[in-house]
């Protein structure tokens, strides 16, 4: 969908537009940059972001008051390669990003990227300029096992790239999300990644977990939530297409996981992190489905018994 196209379906005019870019100077020149937030006081409940990915072809200029638009509390930002910020640019992007965001009244509690190492150039300008914003999340990429490796040398080489991140991170107050990702991925069973983080600070390095990436996910997510730092909310079943079985992303509600069940683990650990709502499914109307499936996700929290 086109940037007209989806700001007509969701109703937003001109002179909304208008205003939001006056909200985020606003927030860009109060006292030299872009603030917290607009969180007044402990939370109770998760705070609800919408993944920037779901709105890829909005500009990031629109991206905080589209998100408004939709219903969503606060955006997961992507700073990576094809995101809404180019990791190469961050010194300039990042900010107005954030300041965008938090210009139409959301929160950026976190942002996702590819990072894996330090190695990667871009790592230090994305932390720094995070950490100096107050965004203190970002998930990082994904560890393939290696073909042929040996399975503990691997585990070593993981855990050094991870306690080198959540080093950098911890001196800019940014930690490390790990997450659960199927497909022959470090960290896919948790178990894996519980024995490289076992021993490390759990200020610095955490969890981002997706119950949509493993079929038995009640088990891991216990494990992961002493350290749980962010869950992305999407969908699943199993669809078997030209002889082969194959994940299909749906709506929330309509495939495998127990949602209800799911979000009552999480109101017991009394969670109150980032929930990315992701989504990855084809839909005739993409607003009025991302918006079903935020509002699935309100009754979710509203019947879950967060306290």
């Amino acid at each position: 969908m086109t940037r007209r196209g989806f700001i007509g379906a969701t109703a937003l005019a001109g002179a909304s537009l208008t205003a939001a870019s006056g909200f985020a100077q606003q927030a860009a020149e109060k006292d030299g940059g872009p603030k917290s937030g607009v969180t007044r006081g402990p939370r109770t409940t998760p705070i609800v972001c919408g993944f920037s990915g779901n709105l890829a072809k909005i500009p990031y200029p629109e991206l905080g008051l589209i998100a408004q638009q939709i219903g969503y509390d606060a955006v997961d930002l992507t700073v990576m390669e094809g995101g809404h910020v180019n990791p190469h640019i961050t010194n300039v992007d990042l900010v107005r990003a954030i300041e965008s965001v938090r210009g139409a009244g959301l929160e950026v509690p976190m942002i996702t990227t590819t990072l894996t190492s330090l190695r990667d150039n871009t790592a230090y300008p994305i932390l720094v300029i995070a950490g100096h914003t107050d965004v203190h999340l970002f998930r990082t990429g994904y560890w393939p096992w290696a073909n042929g490796s040996n399975p503990q040398r691997r585990l070593l080489e993981v855990r050094n790239d991870i306690l080198q991140l959540a080093q950098v991170g911890r001196q800019y107050q940014i930690a490390a999300m790990l997450p659960n990702k199927a497909g022959g991925f470090v960290g896919e069973a948790v178990w894996d990644m519980q024995t490289i983080v076992a021993d490390t600070d759990p200020a610095s390095a955490g969890y981002f977990f997706d119950p949509s990436q493993t079929q038995a996910w009640e088990i891991p997510l216990r494990v992961a939530l002493p350290r749980l730092k962010g869950v992305a909310v999407q969908d699943f079943y199993w669809a078997k297409t030209g002889g082969k079985w194959a994940m299909k992303m749906c709506p929330l509600g309509e495939g495998m996981v127990d949602w209800t069940l799911f979000f009552r683990i999480l109101a017991e650990a009394h969670f109150t992190g980032p929930l990315s709502i992701h989504f990855d499914y084809q839909a005739d109307d993409a607003p009025g489905a991302q918006a079903k499936d935020l509002e699935f996700v309100r009754k979710q929290i509203q019947t879950a018994g967060f306290a």
